[in-house]
C-alpha cells in the first residue's frame, strides 16, 4: 500500500512538472522545469562562452569552486567564503563554530526559520545546538524582543527574508537595531541569507552593506539564482577556514562539483543583475492579483505581503487546495498559461478551510502586464 501511494505521488509530481514545465507562458521558471539533458546543454552552452569552459575541472574544491568562493566573498564584501553542497550543512557548521568561540550553544531564531521547520531537528541532533524563540509573530523579532529574552544565547540567526512568514523583511532601520541589540548581549549574528540576493530593493542597501551587519552569512545558489544546488558560508577568514574542516567532517568535501559551481557562477552573472527588476514586477503582479480577486467577488483572500518585499509572495484563498491545484493545471493544459502552481493547506494552527500558494516572478513574468495577470486569474477561478 505504501509503495502504491509513493508511486502515485511520484507520478503526480512528474505530471505537474511536465505540465507546468512545458507551459508556453509562465510567471516564473524554476531549475526543476525542463529535462535533465536540456538543463545540462544550457549550462554547457553558457560555459563555452566563458573562461570557465576551457578551465580544468575541480578536485576537492579547487579550480572553478575556488573561483566561485572568491566571487561570493567579493559580491558580499566579506573576507572569505567556502562552498558547501547544502545550506543545511553550511548553517550547522557556522553555528557550531560560533558556539565554540562564544562558549554558548544556544541559538535564538524564529520558529518559522528553516532549521525549525525543514531540517528534522538537525541543529540539536547533529550539531549539538539548542534553539530558543524570541517571538511567535509572523515577522522577524524586534530589537526589544532580542533585548528582553530571559535566557542568554550565543548567536542570533536572522532569516532574510523569512520565507515561511511570506518572504517578509524588516526595514533597514529595524534590522540595524536588531543586530545592535544582539551585540549588546554579546551574541554573534548570523544571517540565513538563502535569498539574501533578493533583499537590496526592499532594504535600500547593497549586498556588502547588508552582509556587513552580520558576523557570518549563508547564501544559496539555487533559490534565486537558478543554480543546480549548493551554498556558501561567508565571513571572517579564520571562521571560514575552520568551517572547511567541519565541512570535511560532515562529508561535504565532495570530489568534483563543477556543474553546481558553474551553474552558481552563471546565476551570479546573469540572474543577480536582474533581481531588482523581478522584485519591481512582482509588485505589479501582486497588485493585479489582488484587484482581480476582489473584482471576482472571492469571499476572502490575502496577497501577502500586499506589496512584496522580494520577487516572491503568497496568496491565500478559502478553497480546497487540491481543487485549486487542479484548476492551475487545467489552466495550463487548456491555455498554455501557468499562473499558480501547487496549493497547500493552511499551516497547522492557521485558520481552517484555507489554501496557500507561493508566487514567484522572474524572467518569463516580466512580459506580463497587469491586464494579463487579471485575465489569467479570472480564467483560473472559472476552473475551480
Amino acid at each position: 500500500m505504501e509503495s502504491d501511494q509513493h508511486s502515485s505521488e511520484e507520478s503526480a509530481r512528474e505530471y505537474r512538472a511536465r505540465v507546468w514545465g512545458g507551459a508556453a507562458r509562465r510567471l516564473w521558471e524554476t531549475s526543476m522545469d525542463g529535462t535533465t539533458g536540456g538543463r545540462l546543454r544550457e549550462l554547457a552552452d553558457w560555459a563555452a562562452t566563458t573562461p570557465y569552459g576551457a578551465g580544468p575541472v575541480d578536485t576537492y574544491g579547487d579550480a572553478v569552486v575556488e573561483e566561485l568562493e572568491r566571487r561570493v566573498a567579493e559580491e558580499l564584501g566579506l573576507p572569505a567564503a567556502a562552498f558547501f553542497p547544502t545550506g543545511t550543512m553550511a548553517q550547522q557548521v557556522a553555528l557550531r563554530c560560533w558556539a565554540g568561540r562564544t562558549g554558548n550553544a544556544v541559538v535564538a531564531l524564529h520558529p518559522l526559520a528553516h532549521p525549525e521547520l525543514h531540517e528534522n531537528g538537525a541543529f540539536e541532533t547533529v550539531a549539538g545546538l539548542r534553539t530558543v524563540h524570541l517571538t511567535d509573530e509572523p515577522r522577524l523579532p524586534t530589537a526589544e524582543e532580542v533585548r528582553d529574552h530571559p535566557e542568554p544565547f550565543g548567536a542570533l540567526m536572522v532569516e532574510l527574508p523569512l520565507r515561511d512568514a511570506g518572504f517578509v523583511l524588516p526595514s533597514w532601520e529595524e534590522l540595524v537595531e536588531v543586530v545592535e541589540a544582539a551585540r549588546e548581549r554579546d551574541a554573534v549574528v548570523h544571517f540565513d541569507g538563502a535569498r539574501l540576493w533578493d533583499c537590496p530593493t526592499h532594504l535600500g542597501r547593497g549586498l556588502p552593506e547588508i552582509a556587513g551587519l552580520a558576523d557570518s552569512v549563508y547564501v544559496s545558489f539555487y533559490k534565486s539564482l537558478g543554480g543546480l544546488s549548493g551554498a556558501a558560508l561567508a565571513g571572517p577568514a579564520e571562521l571560514v577556514e575552520e568551517a572547511r574542516l567541519w565541512r570535511h567532517r560532515y562529508g561535504g568535501q565532495v570530489f568534483q562539483q563543477y556543474p553546481a559551481a558553474l551553474s552558481a557562477l552563471r546565476g551570479l552573472e546573469t540572474e543577480l543583475p536582474r533581481l531588482p527588476s523581478y522584485v519591481a514586477h512582482a509588485r505589479v503582479v501582486a497588485a493585479a492579483m489582488g484587484e482581480a480577486l476582489a473584482e471576482a467577488g472571492v469571499p476572502w483572500f490575502r496577497v501577502h505581503p500586499e506589496i512584496p518585499h522580494t520577487h516572491q509572495f503568497r496568496v491565500w484563498l478559502p478553497y480546497d487546495p487540491d481543487s485549486l491545484t487542479s484548476a492551475a493545471l487545467s489552466l495550463t493544459e487548456d491555455t498554455g498559461t501557468a499562473l499558480f502552481r501547487r496549493w497547500s493547506p493552511a499551516p497547522a494552527g492557521g485558520p481552517p478551510g484555507l489554501a496557500v500558494t507561493e508566487v514567484t516572478v522572474n524572467a518569463p513574468g516580466l512580459t506580463w502586464s497587469a491586464q494579463d495577470v487579471k485575465e489569467a486569474v479570472r480564467s483560473f477561478l472559472s476552473r475551480r
